[in-house]
């Protein structure tokens, strides 16, 4: 039997390229994508937006599977941000699916985000992929805006959607504010994060790229969206006491009430960083599990530890 072909966006990215690797040991024709010449193998496509070009990289194709996406804020005013994120995001997507559905494409898999539901959850009360959409950015405005239109393009094609909405993710190559963790463990700097009691949830960088390609065959999948987690949820202390356990470092962190530590980057107009360390997060994952009968290849501990040893040995 010829192997089904599998497009990837976002190849050069954290995540990928742990999902390429993965691919081709399933025995998927792996066919990545790029924007120039220089970023990767594949086939080039150049920026992507409402007016991209996907003809040259959909002949064949029986999956896609859609990482790409504008995740930086720019500098521009609000209104501006939010226009930049729907022309990769919503439009640009829009405009894929709907190339790839005139193609022939089987199955279409979009990486969409928690924060469509919102940036935080009450204690105990996990997202679920019932609760209605509360984006609370531009970013945010722009997946569900491009998960509604992929919707509209499945139901009005033989294409299969599959949408997933993964929490924070972690693993080897890990960058942003999981990677400044890691800076501050390694150096032993004392923190004032040791009494935080929320409840976040993660997925490993494995587990993840596991649940895609789960998606991109099970046949339940076909038309649905699904919350993926770790199916352990941390508190931030508990996350950094789990790093600096895996570095065989002490964590260095001392009791501060969260309300306090609030109150503190209110004053200095660090809300945001303080709501990413205080909040709860947590997500309801039990559809994947139910109903695809997924389960995480590996634990959060061997996800912490995977990803200290990445730091250790090549990021410090």
């Amino acid at each position: 039997m010829t192997a089904e072909k599998i497009l990837i966006t976002g190849a050069t990215g954290f995540i990928g390229r742990r999902l390429i690797r993965a691919a081709a040991k399933q025995s998927y024709a792996v066919q990545p994508v790029s924007r120039s010449r220089g970023d990767a193998d594949g086939v080039v496509v150049g920026d992507i937006g409402p007016r991209t070009d996907w003809s040259g990289a959909l002949k064949g194709i029986a999956v896609v599977v859609h990482l790409a996406a504008r995740v930086h804020q720019m500098s521009n005013g609000a209104a501006d941000v939010l226009d930049d994120y729907r022309a990769v995001n919503t439009l640009g997507t829009e405009r894929f699916a709907s190339q790839a559905a005139a193609a022939g494409v089987r199955r279409f898999v979009f990486l969409s985000t928690v924060k469509v539901n919102g940036e935080s959850t009450r204690a105990g009360r996990a997202f679920s992929e019932k609760d209605d959409p509360n984006p609370g950015d531009a970013y945010a405005r722009s997946k569900i805006e491009a998960e509604q239109r992929l919707q509209d393009i499945g139901r009005q094609s033989r294409m299969e959607v599959v949408t997933i909405r993964p929490p924070l993710v972690y693993g080897p190559g890990v960058k942003a504010n999981f990677l400044t963790m890691l800076h501050w463990l390694a150096k032993g700097i004392p923190l004032p994060l040791g009494a935080i009691h929320n409840h976040r949830s993660l997925v490993a960088l494995d587990n993840l790229v596991d649940f895609i390609l789960t998606c991109s065959r099970h046949p339940a999948a076909a038309n649905q969206t699904f919350f993926v987690a770790d199916g352990k949820d941390l508190s931030t202390t508990a996350l950094l006491e789990a790093a600096a356990a895996a570095m065989h470092r002490p964590a260095r962190l001392f009791p501060v009430p969260a309300g306090i530590l609030e109150l503190g980057a209110a004053l200095l107009g660090k809300q945001a960083i303080a709501r990413r360390l205080c909040d709860s997060l947590q997500v309801d994952s039990r559809k994947a599990r139910n109903v695809l009968g997924w389960r995480p290849p590996i634990s959060v501990e061997a996800g912490i530890q995977q990803t200290v040893d990445w730091y250790l040995n090549t990021a410090k």
